[in-house]
This record gives C-alpha cells, structure tokens and sequence, in this order.
C-alpha cells in the first residue's frame, strides 16, 4: 500500500477530530445557504419511510425489495445501529432473529449467522471482501458502523454470488458513495457513554460539480474498560479511528469512473477471552493482546448504467490487513511470551453484468476472483531469548469463480436461479517453523446452486421456498498453522482439508403493508465435510492439542419470526424470534457453540413535538444443550437472561439529540458464545448512559 496510506493512530485521531469540527461548521454553513425552512417540529417521517418498500443489494446482486426476494434478507439502518447503541458489528446483530455474535473481548464482536461463525460468513465492505485468518479479532473488527449507512446480511448458503467461504452467509456493510448532487452535504456524530467512560465522533462530507463528486470521511472512538455488574472489567478499553474517500467522474449520462480508499486503524486491544492457564509458574497464565491493527484498501472501478437493456460494473481492488498479535504473561515473568506480526494482503478483481432480457427475465452473471497472501513472523519467549517460530511461511489462497443468474416473473410468481462454478487452491513454502516442505498444496472445485421461488397471494401474504448449495474450503489459518500458540495449545493446521459442502432448504412466508411487516422462516442446513479445531486431549512439546479435522457431516435447523405493526397511529412495536438447533452426527450431541434461544420485543413512538421514545426487552433462554464429548469441557451450559434498554430522541430540523440507557437493570451475565475458559467467560456490559448528537447538512 503506498506510504500515504501508512499513518499513526494519533495522526488519525487528530485528522478525524478536526474533520469533525469542520464538517459541523460547514453543516451551519450549507444551512445558512440554503434558507429553506426547516421541518415542522415533531413532523414524523417514520409511517411514510415505513411504507416504502425495503431494498438491498446483497441478495440478487443488485437492488430489489426484500419483500419480493424469496430468501432470508436483514438490513439494519443507521437509524436502526444507532438506537441500539452498536458501535461493532457484533452487537449490531445481538437480538436479531437468526444472528448473534462471538465475542472474545470489548472490541472484538464477530458475527454469527444461524450458528455459523466468521470462518463460513463472507464479510464485505461496499461488496469487498475482508480476508483475514487471525483466530482473535479480525473481521469484524475492521468495520467502522460510526461510518456505514446500513448494514446488510444474507443468510444461508451464498456461495452462487459470493463464492468460497459463503457457507452460512454474507454481510455486506455499506459505507458512504460519492453522489452526484449539486453543492455540498453530509453528516455529523458525536457519541459519549458511561459504561466505558467512551467518547467518539463520525463525519461525512460530500461535494459535487458538474461531473465531479467527492465524498470524506472521518471517524475517531476512545474506549476504557467498561463496568458490569458494578465492577470495571480489566483490558477491555481500546482505541479506533478510520477515514473513507472517494472521487466519482461522470463520462457521460451512462458511465462512471471512480477511486476509493478506506483505512481503518484498532490500538491497545486486549482479548480477555483468550485468557489461559500455564504450567510455567513464572508464566501463570497468557492474555492475547493487540497493540495495533489496521485495515487498508484501494478500489479503482468503472460502472456503465442507464443505456440499453445491459448495466455492468469492474472492479480492481488491493487490500491490506496488518495485526500485530502478543501473548503477555500474566505470572511473574510480566511480559511477552509470543509476538506475532503478520500482513494479509488480497488483491481482487470483480466483474458483473445484468441483462434485462425481457420483462420476465432479468440475468445476472460475472467473475470474482481474489489471492490472499500472508507470512507470519512469530517469536516465543525461551531462557530469556525470542526465538523464531513461525506457523507458516510464504502462505497463499487463491480462488476464482462465475456465476449465473435468472430473477424471473411470471404474474405473482417470482422465481430466481443461480448457478456457479468455483476453483479454489491454497499452498505454502513451509509450516511448522520451516520443518515442513511438502504436501502443502491442495485444490478444490465446487459447484454451488440456489433456487428459490415466491408467490404473492396478497401484500401481507408471500409464501417463498428455497434452496441453495454452497461451500467452504479451509481458510489458511486451518490449513497451515502449526506451531505453539499464545493461547496455550499447540495447534496443527492441515493442508489437505477437504471442503465444506452446506445444503440448506428454507420454506418462508413476508409481507408487507404501511400498518404491518413480517416475516417468518423454517430452515435445515446440513454440512458435510464439516471443519473444526478439535481438542484431542494430547499433548505435544508439553501443550495440549487442538488439531483440525473434518468430521463426517452435521446439521442446523431453526426458526426465525420477526414482525412490526403499527398498532396505533405512529406507535410501533416490534417482536422478534429465533430458535437453532445444531446437531453432531459423528459424535451424537448437540453442535458445538450454538446460539440460544431468545425473544425480543420492542416499541418505538411518537411522544409530541419533535420527541420519540423506544424501550425494547430482550430475553434470552438458558443454553443447555453443549458438546460434552466433542469440547472436553470447553463449552459449559449458560444461564438465561433479560435486558432492558430505554431511549428517547429529539429532533429539530438537521439536528437530533439522543439519551438511552442501555441494560438498565445492570443485570450481569454473558452470552453463550463469549469466549474464555468454562465457567470464567466475560461478562457483558452492565448499564450504560448513552448521550449522542446527529446533524444532517
């Protein structure tokens, strides 16, 4: 990446500081200008935007009403993040039905989708893939939601149109587009809480002339340990900062060009799940911690829109995910006992094409391929020296792929068909610190499928069927990694994993008028070939073992409902249900780490003049069904639990002020899938009073 990219966090701090001072002058200016009046004081928007149809982009590839896409679609809004509170993916996706996250530290919330984690979710940014294969943090880590318009998830086998890695499904987060609209625009955040003593602030300016537009922006967030349960947490404080940017050029009424960056900087990370027992008395125990992270990325793109029955867009993109990644002594020894520094650099190429044959057939088809390279530099702590050992050298995944699509209408049946075709290999010069040479390269090809079909007996009433076939081959952590970790096993890669391969059938029902949404979802995903680290109860060199394997195949079920109704006028409530159910066949027990049950349930109105309020109720089963067998005694049953958080909001023209009061009850628990030793896992956050400020301009 170039030099002008590569900057300090506290240069980035400050950039994004004084970009926010600017953008909150320039909003005052822009309005100054304009003299247009400003809304009715308490006028809602909130029935008319709730009418509209809901549209993504990641379940057909290209924009369509969710309500008419015969698949499980979640978009969370801006609006929607920031009444929860989220400041990470992660607790952005708590309490929605079918998604949940892992969590194994403050910062570090990845997310989960019907029981599958990181490793078998493609995550994107504005359609780009991150690639990362750090087994702390990563991922969703490198997601600034201060920044994002929304957020959008696809679950189930997505593979058709995201290829390798898409098994469980696919989060696409949206940031910012250069507009063309005349002048200049934007928005503002500021953000403060309690709970860890927090403050941050997003902006976002755009500026359009003629053919030209230009979007900036800037984000900046200082977190101290939190509270729960009336106590500060240790090593749960940490610091972010990002700044986006593009430049679009209009060729003409059809054609664009355009350049992106992002940079996305996470310092002074600690990884309280990753907490683990030592048998060296000076060493005690071992934390993994992250003195500093960063995310870069550059996209040059071409986009032909408007002209004719075919729209096609062509994307270059380079991308770069540094993590410095330590083990510390907790005992007497008081220091490092592992320093990882590690680069995942991915270069990608994307092309796509939508051809609207006629009025019954609209096909999609395109090419995606991506190489992913990395070489750890990993050094242990031995009789008062560092000595080299590292997992892997000179690492590499590649994959390509193409697709085809046909969204067909017939009447009030709606059809869409995909099929795809993918080669993915992977290779290394060495494992094991160099001690292994051969029988490192393996590929695989794979055919993934998805049919799905949607029959409009009335608005309310949308009765869809699905199916879809998608797989994952291992990620390069799985096939390579073969060294002592800082977490205290010993791990063994295996560079002839062989591929997932998930099936899944959904049968669902949505509908939607300007008094009701809903939706309701039954699906069975079985996975063959199934990969996971396993501890084998042996040892080696002194540390116990985790070694990945592919058992024969397992199967997940469940059962999603969510609706919102607007019971009186400007007075709305929410509900929302979800119920998963993995199952092990190799062992005959419940899948390791699956997510409990949990219901929720939420109102949000109109109190007056400029004023809302919202409260929602979150409750969340006992989790008892846990892998006695397969974990040996990793995973531990978890009680159940109930959360409250209250809002209101004040809006005044372009200015909103929002004060909430999240888990007001200080109820301390922690979700089933935190990470940590069985029986110590961290607790979430306690209560937390939540002030910010939004400006449009």
């Amino acid at each position: 990446m170039p030099a002008s990219l590569s900057f300090p966090r506290s240069a980035l701090a400050c950039a994004a500081l004084a970009a926010l001072g600017a953008f909150g002058a320039l909003g005052a200016f822009s309005s100054a200008l304009a003299q247009q009046p400003a809304p009715a004081a308490g006028a809602s928007t909130v029935k008319e935007a709730a009418s509209l149809p809901e549209v993504a982009v990641t379940a057909k590839g290209y924009a369509a009403a969710t309500v008419e896409t015969p698949a499980s679609v979640e978009v969370l809004t801006a609006d929607d993040i920031a009444r929860k509170g989220a400041t990470s993916l992660g607790q952005a996706f708590v309490g929605e039905p079918g998604l949940s996250a892992t969590s194994d530290g403050a910062q570090n919330m990845n997310p989960v989708v019907r029981g599958l984690k990181k490793e078998s979710l493609v995550l994107m940014v504005d359609g780009m893939r991150v690639n990362s294969a750090q087994p702390y943090g990563a991922v969703g880590s490198f997601v600034s939601l201060g920044l994002a318009d929304r957020v959008e998830v696809l679950k189930g086998p997505a593979s058709v149109l995201y290829g390798a890695g898409a098994l469980g499904g696919a989060v696409n987060v949206l940031l910012p587009q250069a507009r063309f609209d005349a002048g200049v625009s934007g928005r503002l955040g500021l953000r403060a809480a309690t709970g860890d003593s927090s403050f941050g602030g997003a902006g976002v300016v755009n500026w359009s002339g003629g053919d030209h537009a230009l979007m900036v922006g800037a984000a900046g967030a200082d977190f101290g340990n939190y509270r729960a349960g009336g106590e500060r947490i240790d090593r749960t404080g940490y610091d972010t900062g990002a700044l986006i940017g593009q430049y679009r050029y209009r060729i003409d009424g059809a054609q664009q060009i355009r350049f992106s960056v992002q940079r996305e900087n996470v310092s002074n990370v600690w990884y309280p799940g990753s907490t683990q027992a030592n048998a060296n008395a000076q060493i005690g125990s071992t934390i993994i911690h992250s003195p500093k992270q960063s995310r870069e990325l550059m996209e040059v793109g071409y986009s032909h829109k408007g002209r004719g029955p075919v729209n096609f867009d062509v994307r270059l993109y380079r991308q770069a995910i540094d993590r410095q990644m330590y083990a510390w002594a907790n005992g007497p020894l008081q220091r490092e006992t592992t320093m990882t520094d590690v680069s995942f650099d991915t270069t990608g190429l994307d092309a796509r094409a939508d051809w609207a044959l006629n009025d019954q057939h609209l096909i999609s088809f395109g090419f995606n391929g991506w190489r992913m390279s990395a070489s750890p530099d990993r050094r242990m702590f031995n009789n008062g020296n560092y000595v080299q050992n590292n997992p892997f050298a000179d690492g590499r995944v590649q994959a390509a792929g193409l697709y085809v699509q046909d969204d067909m209408r017939f009447g009030k049946l709606g059809v869409v068909a995909g099929l795809r075709y993918d080669r993915v290999s992977g290779d290394a010069a060495s494992i094991n610190n160099g001690a292994v040479t051969t029988g490192l390269e393996r590929s695989d090809g794979a055919v993934s499928g998805s049919l799905g079909a949607m029959y409009e007996v009335s608005p309310l009433l949308r009765p869809y069927v699905s199916f879809s076939r998608g797989f994952r081959p291992g990620e390069m952590r799985e096939r390579f990694e073969s060294s002592p970790r800082g977490d205290g096993y010993m791990y063994i890669g295996n560079p002839q994993i062989k591929p997932e391969i998930g099936q899944q059938i959904e049968l669902g029902v949505k509908g939607k008028t300007p008094e009701l949404e809903w939706f309701a979802a039954a699906y069975r995903n079985r996975i063959s070939n199934y990969i996971t680290g396993r501890a084998t109860g042996q040892t080696q060199n002194g540390l116990p073992v985790r070694q990945t394997i592919n058992l024969g195949s397992v199967r997940i079920s469940g059962l999603e409902v969510g609706a919102r109704w607007q019971f009186v006028r400007d007075q709305w409530l929410n509900v929302g249900y979800s119920r998963i159910r993995g199952y092990n066949n190799d062992f005959n027990e419940a899948l390791y780490q699956m997510p409990a049950d949990e219901f929720t349930v939420s109102w949000d109105g109109r109190l007056g003049a400029g004023w809302r309020a919202d409260a929602r109720v979150r409750h969340v089963l006992k989790q008892n069904r846990v892998a006695t067998v397969f974990s040996r005694g990793l995973e531990n049953a978890t009680p159940g639990f109930t959360t409250l958080d209250l809002g209101a909001t004040w809006t005044r023209g372009p200015h909103q002020v929002r004060l909430a009061v999240l888990n007001l009850t200080n109820r301390k628990y922690h979700e089933h899938l935190a990470e940590g030793v069985s029986g110590f896992e961290m607790p979430a956050p306690g209560r937390s009073l939540a002030v910010s400020y939004r400006l449009q301009f």
